[in-house]
């Protein structure tokens, strides 16, 4: 019986360069996913493609590999000097992803790439920059910045890449990515691919108004969450939200669990709950350092934290094959989100369970997610049995309210993140 994630065409038949199918085999990919047989064929024809896939289908692979491709045809021109990809994200979560991706993928191609993102490392990645790339990844605000700095130019911009467009409207980016769009060569002497959840019509606006003819590819029918997530939502009163986790939590004990909250203080509130009553947790929200944000992921992702409490500045960009369940502990207010959110389970035809509360502040978003996804999800009552009283929650660590007591005392940021500069 064939594989739903997977199609039949393998990577040795796509006529890739032979570093490619090294860095390929090093990845342990041997045959396409479904978005990645769709676009490939056409990409490696140059043909511009805008395509929609759920998240976790592989389309990172599938635009490096088609990015890497069309670079290594022109081993002419000079190398690792001004860039001759470019590719936008929305987040640097998001950006900090493609780069490793790049650099498993790109390994034995001699391509060299680069990522830039705000909110950190602002002279150092100037200064990498400044020692040329061939491959650009980056948020649109800095990438704006060393811009107008003159530290790279777009002329020799050959492919472009624009990842999780929908995202890019939602966070208000579009006015800088129109702004980098109009400085890149004429779509016609370059490779254009578009990449997002959804191709709504500003979306598709945008592709066919900055692309070459794009090719519109959408994966199976236009199903916007994975076939192996298992939803359920529960109907909490407000004051139950915590017994009701605390007891999920025991009863499934998930190995790998997101727990996604809608403000900062609610994710403060339930990883105190989580700490008091013995299940250890990470926390991240918008306002973390990147130095602490990445540390703390790569914890939760080498199992020191089973648990991670975060507001949707996870939702997107976290690429952690081995998350079990996702809690939406608030409903998000925005239907999208919902998708983004449970996709961080079920990653690339793995299975996956997303648990909903639909309590008194937010019941009024079901609806409309259920609208959004096309289907019904499965109603649970709430187990008097299982909300027993919890413990009281501990106190955040003073100066650090970010679950990390190591390193000693945390500087203060003296400037947040701008939107322009990442999220």
């Amino acid at each position: 019986m064939s594989n739903p994630h997977f199609s039949e065409i393998s990577f040795d038949a796509l006529n890739l360069a032979k570093p490619l199918i090294q860095g390929i085999q090093d990845a342990g990919f041997t045959v396409c996913t479904p978005i990645q047989a769709l676009t490939l064929p056409l990409l490696l024809a140059g043909k511009d493609v805008a395509g929609q896939a759920q998240t976790g289908t592989g389309k990172t692979a599938a635009f490096l590999l088609a990015t890497m491709q069309y670079l290594l045809r022109d081993l002419g021109i000079e190398q690792g000097q001004q860039p001759r990809a470019l590719i936008l994200a929305p987040t640097r979560e998001l950006a900090i992803q493609i780069k490793k991706d790049a650099q498993l993928l790109g390994r034995h191609t001699g391509l060299r790439s680069v990522v830039v993102y705000g909110g950190a490392n602002y002279r150092k990645q100037r200064h990498l920059l400044e020692q040329g790339c061939d491959i650009l990844i980056g948020t649109p605000g800095r990438l704006i910045d060393y811009y107008k700095q003159q530290i790279f130019d777009f002329k020799k911009v050959q492919v472009v890449v624009l990842d999780e467009a929908d995202r890019m409207f939602d966070l208000g980016f579009i006015r800088d990515i129109r702004y980098i769009l109009r400085r890149l060569p004429p779509p016609h002497k370059r490779l254009g691919m578009l990449f997002s959840a959804t191709l709504s019509l500003r979306v598709t606006e945008l592709a066919y108004e900055h692309m070459n003819n794009p090719r519109l590819v959408q994966t199976e029918s236009q199903k916007v969450t994975a076939d192996k997530i298992k939803e359920r939502v529960y109907f909490p009163a407000n004051e139950e939200k915590i017994p009701l986790l605390l007891a999920l939590l025991k009863r499934l004990a998930p190995q790998h669990a997101i727990v996604f909250v809608n403000t900062k203080y609610a994710a403060e509130q339930v990883w105190g709950y989580l700490e008091g009553n013995g299940f250890k947790a990470a926390l991240l929200s918008g306002d973390v350092p990147q130095g602490k944000r990445q540390r703390l992921l790569k914890e939760f992702q080498e199992g020191s934290y089973p648990i991670l409490v975060a507001t949707d500045v996870a939702a997107r960009g976290l690429h952690i094959p081995t998350v079990t369940h996702v809690f939406n502990y608030d409903l998000p207010q925005d239907p999208e989100d919902y998708v983004h959110r449970i996709g961080r389970t079920a990653r690339a035809g793995a299975s996956g369970s997303a648990v909903s509360f639909a309590c008194e502040d937010y019941a009024f978003s079901l609806p409309d997610i259920e609208e959004y996804i096309g289907h019904k999800l499965a109603p649970f009552s709430v187990d008097d049995e299982a909300l027993s009283i919890p413990k009281q929650p501990i106190s955040l660590p003073p100066r650090d309210n970010r679950n990390l007591r190591k390193g000693g005392h945390r500087s203060r940021q003296k400037k947040k993140d701008s939107r322009k500069g990442g999220v």
